[in-house]
Parts: structure tokens; sequence; C-alpha cells
């Protein structure tokens, strides 16, 4: 009776250290190194674009045998003032719409994971709601995003259209109002997290 007990306990411990060995929840910090965002917009005389050059964040997911299995947490900021287009005055001009003197971060926050769907081998797509603050203002958002993982890494790409008159945002202006840009502006970005 003594050697069926020891049996069970020493199967359930084997078990219980295999599961803890193939599933565990990881943090990864995102690395400047292969990760970039960048804003794409329009206006009345020409499309533009501008991007982020200081932003930090955090991951924390759960990985099975190498594979992307469940995101408990993620958290990205951007500095509003490291948007940078190569245009001093349009800069400028986003900052002082942004009111950056008063929310100097832009941040995203994520909510549920709604789907995580690996079925590609080489990556997996990801739903999720989550709050996107911009100017002060924190919005809802859904955002369908793909996820690969890398040896120790977890690259994360994908694309989200906002309006600025949703953040109580009044799109930027030039020229005393001579060029006005659009409402709609799209989020591109690939975020690469490593431990």
């Amino acid at each position: 009776m003594n050697t069926f007990k020891n049996y069970w306990l020493a199967a359930g411990s084997f078990l219980l250290m295999m599961i803890s060995v193939s599933t565990t929840a990881q943090t990864f910090d995102v690395k400047k190194t292969g990760s970039n965002m960048k804003i794409e917009g329009t206006s009345n005389i020409h499309d533009w674009e501008i991007e982020a050059e200081d932003f930090e964040g955090t991951l924390n997911a759960e990985l099975k045998d190498g594979q992307l299995t469940q995101i408990k947490n993620l958290e990205f900021t951007v500095i509003a003032e490291s948007l940078k287009s190569g245009k001093g005055a349009m800069d400028k001009n986003t900052y002082k719409a942004l009111e950056t003197d008063k929310h100097k971060k832009i941040t995203y926050t994520l909510n549920k994971v709604k789907n995580i769907d690996c079925t590609s081998s080489e990556k997996c797509v990801v739903t999720t709601s989550g709050y996107l603050t911009i100017a002060g203002t924190k919005n809802p958002v859904d955002i369908t995003f793909t996820a690969k993982v890398e040896n120790n890494k977890i690259v994360l790409s994908g694309s989200e259209k906002v309006k600025m008159s949703e953040y109580k945002i009044d799109p930027p202006t030039a020229m005393f109002g001579a060029i006005t840009t659009g409402d709609e502006v799209k989020i591109e970005f690939q975020t690469t997290f490593s431990k």
C-alpha cells in the first residue's frame, strides 16, 4: 500500500514539474533595436508621417514549448515630444495639438486578450481590448496584432486607425490655417520585447 502511494506521489510531482517547466510566465521589456512606431496622416496638401524616438514598455506572457499561449500584461508608453517628423514647424504644431506641456506621455494598457490564434507556425494573431491615452483622454480600443516568438524575444506588430477628435485633439494646422490635417491617423508599430 505504501509503495502504491509513493508511486502516485512521485508521478504527481513529476507531472507538476513538467507543467511548471513547459509553461511559465515571463516578463519582457521593449528594446529600441528592432522596434519602431510611426503615425501616418493626411492633409489638404500631402500625406505626412511622424515617428516615435523614445518609448518604453513591458510584456508579461506565458510560453509553452517556445510558443505564445497567454499575455497577462502589456503596457507601452511613448514620450510625446519624442515624436519627430524631420520638420521643426510640424513637430511644434504637433506638440501644441497634443498639449505636451501638460500631457508628457501617450500610453497603451492591455485590458483583456480576447483570442490568441497560433495556427500559423510562424506567428500568432492576437485579438485584444485595452485603453489608449492621448493628450490626457483615455479611450477603449480594440487592437489585433501579430506576435512572433524568436529565441528569447517576442515581436508584436500591427496597426490601428484612430480619430484625433475622439481624443479631444484639434488636428494641427499650418500656414495660418492654409494647411489642414485630416482627423483620422494610422498608428503602425513593431515592438520587440526581450528579457
